[in-house]
């Protein structure tokens, strides 16, 4: 018996919890429940004339799984229905993603406009990888539009930032510094990755293209690396899709296939880690041996009033300061045994790191104090244990400073 294929639902219909589960399912001949691992490196055709008309781009199908595969793309059109963007491309890891958002469409003589409180990776593509094929870059204070303002140049064609920042998470008005952008015709690429999509909408506040390393929240357990770039259509196809094509930071099927099952308990996770961070940094602010806490979500953050306008909650990420430096910061982590040192973040085990001497360690001195990175300054992020665990473990941390 024949069955009638059921219509799909128009995802702007549905919830983004729904989404993460029922979006971009592909079923086989089947009738699978769970998404189908698809590993295979090629494809074959039952013609010649079939293999000439798909790598023509006459046909629709698949050619090789570096252009595309089953799998990875029902984890793009996932990641698209839950973010609201037309297209989206799957790559590699997140810093493929944020090269692939620039080299795509970029040229020499072009010139790029970014926040200079980067991660350090991001910065360097920026600072030191663009600049050796003749695109130069003003670095500026993300959180001072006048400066965003100032940078721009007839040649001006991208601006870049991340909001919240890694690691201060400082908030950027993205919807005023996508206002700039356009008027000077240059694309704004947003890292969204510590907000999620749950929780931040870029695109919907004026940003042309964002990416994600989906190593961290989407997957959500430390399991494997992947990103994403999500833009309009026409975007995608006239500069992202022959630049990966081509070049091949191709993310895996069986990355893909992981990263799609991480989406479906996404928002449960991000929910529970961040009710669990806005606890502990309300804890935090209150023990002796801190000098500063920075969540998005107090209201003695710098842009509070900014962060409850433009995201969704104050997300999973905490940047504390303590006493005594480098060594203050050594010996808290250090005391800590619950709380794991990492510089991974977004995973389902809590996660502490000192920037200065790992992400960030290749900035200066005076870079990294120019953009708020102290020797005390840890970043912690909260993962799904229980809150009064965590408030128990980073005391044990406050005792050894």
């Amino acid at each position: 018996m024949n069955s009638i294929p059921r219509p799909p639902l128009d995802p702007e219909l549905l919830h983004p919890e729904t989404r993460l589960m029922h979006s971009g399912i592909l079923r086989s001949q089947f009738g699978e429940n769970a998404e189908a691992l698809f590993l295979t490196q090629g494809f074959v055709y039952d013609e010649a004339e079939t293999a000439e008309a798909r790598f023509s781009n006459k046909a629709p199908g698949f050619v090789y799984s570096r252009y595309g595969n089953p799998t990875l793309a029902m984890f793009e059109q996932r990641l698209a229905a839950l973010e609201g963007a037309e297209a989206c491309r799957g790559t590699a890891s997140g810093m493929a993603a944020v090269t692939a958002s620039l080299l795509c469409f970029l040229k020499a003589g072009d010139h790029v406009v970014a926040a200079r409180a980067l991660f350090g990776s991001c910065r360097w593509v920026i600072e030191d990888f663009l600049p050796r094929f003749g695109v130069p870059c003003t670095l500026v204070d993300g959180t001072d539009l006048a400066q965003w303002k100032a940078a721009i140049r007839p040649e001006t064609r991208a601006f870049f930032l991340e909001s919240p920042t890694n690691p201060t998470l400082d908030v950027l008005d993205i919807a005023a510094i996508a206002k700039l952008a356009k008027s000077a015709n240059a694309k704004l690429i947003v890292d969204n990755v510590f907000a999620t999509p749950l929780l931040q909408s870029p695109l919907q506040l004026g940003a042309d293209v964002v990416v994600y390393s989906a190593t961290k929240h989407i997957d959500g357990q430390g399991r494997c690396l992947g990103g994403a770039v999500l833009s309009t259509e026409k975007f995608i196809m006239d500069h992202l899709h022959n630049f990966l094509r081509q070049t091949g930071p191709s993310l895996s099927p069986f990355n893909a296939w992981v990263l799609l099952k991480g989406m479906e308990t996404l928002a449960i996770r991000v929910e529970r880690a961040q009710a669990s961070a806005t606890k502990i940094a309300d804890f935090l602010a209150s023990q002796k041996g801190i000098r500063k806490v920075l969540y998005p979500g107090r209201a003695d953050h710098p842009q509070a009033a900014l962060a409850a306008r433009q995201m969704k909650g104050g997300g999973t990420l905490i940047a504390l300061e303590v006493e005594g430096g480098k060594a203050g910061a050594f010996r808290f982590c250090n005391a800590l045994r619950l709380i794991r040192i990492s510089n991974n973040l977004g995973d389902a085990k809590s996660l502490i790191v000192h920037p200065a001497t790992t992400t960030h360690q290749r900035f200066t001195p005076e870079a990294r104090a120019e953009i708020g990175i102290g020797d005390g300054l840890l970043r912690l992020s909260v993962g799904l244990e229980h809150a009064d665990d965590l408030a128990a473990d980073l005391a044990r941390g406050l005792k050894a400073i």
